[in-house]
């Protein structure tokens, strides 16, 4: 997939995804050995937007499984189409219950969910399984086979393995700890906030016709936000929204005014505005 850790970070900048060192090596890496990657951060930090940038610098076929409280194997694995399943068993029966159930339990009853569509063909897949955290303890179990051995046993059919292997990225949030079992199996690569010089470059990326004297202004106001007793600190989509928002009001220097007026923009909690407004001195950044 790639040849270098350079070749990573320069083709992931063709789509817009500025890497560090880190990123880049730690990508490398996983595609390298064949070896899924754990990426844990603050929210957006752009640990979603990696592996679609992945997918898209690869031409690979991106799969997402999106956790959530209460997702289980039927939405994330396989599970079988019950209506249809129905509507042969009524159109043949005349048939013995022996034909019948080979035939409902076969590959055209079955509707592959993403962890069992991202192992099944031979075209090139990155699987994401965004926000591993939020999906309860025992959706882990369901991606130990997965993520071990690239496989996934459907009883009625047995044994489906990769002709093809995807690559695989897990993201959290760390709101809860993941087992040691799932752990073991990855990659670990954390992405914090960038440092200021990187996320001067991914302002100018992505926010181009913004002044640059304005725009490392801006950055460092998110640092010194980030640095508050907040309740959620600003992420770089933030930062980039800020910019837009600066470009749209026609702002050419971050005053008192600019950001008491433009705050929502970066913070999503009144308390947090509050606080904000009480201790940040743009006089010291």
């Amino acid at each position: 997939m790639f040849t270098s850790v350079d070749d990573v970070t320069a083709r992931l900048a063709e789509t817009g995804y500025l890497a560090s060192p880190a990123v880049a090596t730690t990508v490398f890496l996983a595609a390298r050995l064949g070896k899924p990657l754990l990426v844990e951060g603050p929210a957006g930090v752009g640990k979603t937007e990696l592996a679609k940038a992945v997918a898209a610098i690869s031409d690979a076929r991106l799969i997402r499984l999106q956790c959530y409280e209460g997702v289980d194997e039927s939405r994330a694995l396989y599970e079988w189409n019950h209506a249809k399943q129905l509507l042969r068993i009524t159109a043949g029966r005349d048939e013995s219950w022996d034909a019948t159930r080979t035939d409902i339990f076969s590959e055209e009853f079955l509707l592959a969910r993403p962890l069992l569509t991202a192992i099944r063909g031979d075209d090139a897949k990155v699987l994401l399984i965004d926000e591993m955290d939020k999906a309860d303890v025992e959706v882990e179990g369901l991606l130990l086979e997965v993520l071990s051995d690239f496989q996934v046993t459907v009883p009625e059919l047995g044994t489906i393995e990769a002709t093809r292997r995807p690559f695989v990225v897990l993201t959290s949030n760390a709101s809860r700890e993941l087992s040691e079992a799932l752990r073991r199996r990855c990659l670990f690569l954390h992405i914090g906030f960038p440092e200021e010089e990187l996320e001067r470059r991914i302002v100018a990326l992505k926010v181009p016709e913004l002044d640059a004297v304005l725009a490392a202004s801006l950055v460092r106001v998110v640092g010194a936000l980030r640095a508050l007793d907040l309740r959620k600190v600003p992420s770089v989509a933030e930062t980039v929204d800020w910019a837009r928002t600066l470009l749209a009001l026609g702002a050419d220097r971050l005053d008192e005014e600019v950001v008491r007026a433009s705050l929502g923009v970066v913070l999503k909690h009144q308390e947090d505005v509050r606080t904000a407004a009480a201790k940040l001195d743009l006089d010291a950044v």
